[in-house]
């Protein structure tokens, strides 16, 4: 019975999987495959390190808050995971609606210090997005998604920056947080 129960959970967890990538391609028709991969380390792991300097932190925030100039119709929030805990909450709509900017780096810290995800995570969602590529609902080809994914695990899923394509297209400007942390500092901030 565990194995129907565990069965039964990876098949939630794919199918909640297929629509944070369905969501994600229809806000970012351009998501190339690094992008892609990008997004299942985020969704898998989190940061991509640990932060060391809060203030160093902060100040990488607030430059780049400064130079945001274009007002989108992004959502703040993004959830990337499939049990929607990890998020990206995108600065441009989070800074026009007046959002906390110490609950937001304070959520930032602590995800990228304590959320802990593992490479077979990593791989568990890679495989999903995979599934979906050879099903024709992803726009990419499955053997470039299996050869660039082959490419990362010889090099230990290192964190990568986005397509310059995608930098072009969306001028991405985010935060990955897990949303208990910044719910509980917006809990305790009242």
């Amino acid at each position: 019975m565990p194995h129907a129960d565990s069965a039964q959970t990876l098949s939630t967890e794919k199918a909640a999987f297929h629509k944070v990538l369905s969501t994600q391609f229809s806000y970012h028709p351009r998501l190339e495959v690094q992008d892609l991969y990008k997004l299942v380390f985020q969704a898998a792991l989190g940061s991509e390190h640990a932060i060391l300097d809060n203030a160093v932190t902060y100040t990488w925030l607030t430059n780049e808050i400064k130079k945001i100039t274009d007002r989108s119709l992004e959502p703040i929030v993004e959830p990337i995971s499939p049990d929607s805990r990890i998020a990206r909450i995108n600065l441009r709509p989070y800074i026009a609606a007046d959002g906390d900017l110490d609950a937001l780096l304070d959520a930032f810290v602590l995800t990228a210090n304590e959320h802990h995800g593992t490479a077979e995570q990593l791989e568990r969602y890679w495989h999903y997005a995979v599934d979906m590529a050879i099903a024709g609902h992803l726009l990419l080809s499955p053997a470039e998604l299996r050869c660039f994914f082959d490419q990362m695990r010889i090099k230990n899923f290192p964190a990568v920056h986005h397509s310059a394509n995608y930098k072009r297209a969306y001028h991405p400007a985010y935060r990955v947080i897990s949303l208990e942390f910044l719910a509980d500092k917006q809990q305790r901030s009242r």
